[in-house]
């Protein structure tokens, strides 16, 4: 039997990366998606793209700053799938920017979109799972916020994070008597269309592959090496673990070569 047949997830930042390639493997393995972001055009294809029949996707789309989004994916779940089973709180932005040159209207974006956003997403669902028996939580974190990396100045983007990663411990006991589940992933440099949202196409194909060496294993992450993760926390395969914040990272976390 598939993993996730008759599942409902919610899977946020829906639209490409990381979160488009989770969506896909969920409705390949039988569940039925709702997945969101801020564009809505680009959802439109993505949910194409991930259930060319339309019948186990649909898309919303909406700023996850803002408190009615998150209400409002649950509520398009619940009424054309029945219900909210699976969480993956995968909606973020990055931008490097030195700590000294950062203004108060970006440092208000990165804790809106990537903190505020996770915590009422996951509040919102966490209530359309607790009629349901319970369910599963996994978030995107971030390796920054595990350890800091020179090159990418990251200091709001990095303490966000951080506050996701301590979200996810307090959840899995405030929700553990709910049996709902909530586990978060940290990637490294992940290639994904992030990066084309503040370099141009040509400083992505040149400045990305330098960060190959970064990574012990010697190359950058794709979406599915992520996904793998995600999909594994979300599934029964996993009932025994919650509160984790796993680093999908290519060995970062372990140290360094030199």
């Amino acid at each position: 039997m598939k993993s996730f047949t008759s599942k409902v997830a919610i899977v946020t930042g829906g639209g490409s990366g990381i979160g488009k390639e989770v969506a896909m493997r969920l409705v390949k393995d039988g569940a039925s998606v709702v997945i969101g972001g801020r564009d809505e055009e680009k959802l439109r294809l993505a949910a194409s793209q991930i259930d060319a029949s339309g019948e186990r996707v649909r898309y919303l789309a909406g700023d996850i700053a803002q408190l009615p989004v998150a209400a409002g994916l649950v509520e398009l779940a619940t009424r054309e799938f029945g219900g909210v089973d699976i969480l993956i709180n995968n909606a973020g932005v990055f931008r490097p920017k030195g700590f000294l040159e950062l203004n108060e209207t970006e440092y208000d974006w990165f804790l809106d979109t990537i903190l505020k956003g996770k915590f009422f997403m996951a509040q919102a669902a966490a209530r359309a799972m607790q009629p349901r028996g319970g369910g599963a939580i996994v978030q995107t974190g971030s390796l920054w916020a595990l350890q800091a990396i020179g090159a990418t100045p990251s200091a709001a983007y990095s303490a966000a994070n951080a506050g996701v990663h301590a979200l996810t411990r307090n959840l899995a006991i405030e929700l553990a008597p709910l049996n709902i589940r909530i586990n978060t992933v940290a990637p490294g440099v992940v290639e994904t269309p992030v990066y084309n949202t503040f370099m141009t196409e040509q400083q992505v194909e040149q400045i990305l592959p330098t960060f190959n060496a970064f990574h012990p294993l010697g190359r950058n992450g794709q979406s599915a090496d992520v996904a793998e993760a995600i999909l594994f926390l979300a599934s029964p395969n996993a009932s025994w673990i919650t509160g984790t914040v796993l680093p999908v990272d290519g060995g970062v976390m372990a140290g360094r070569h030199v």
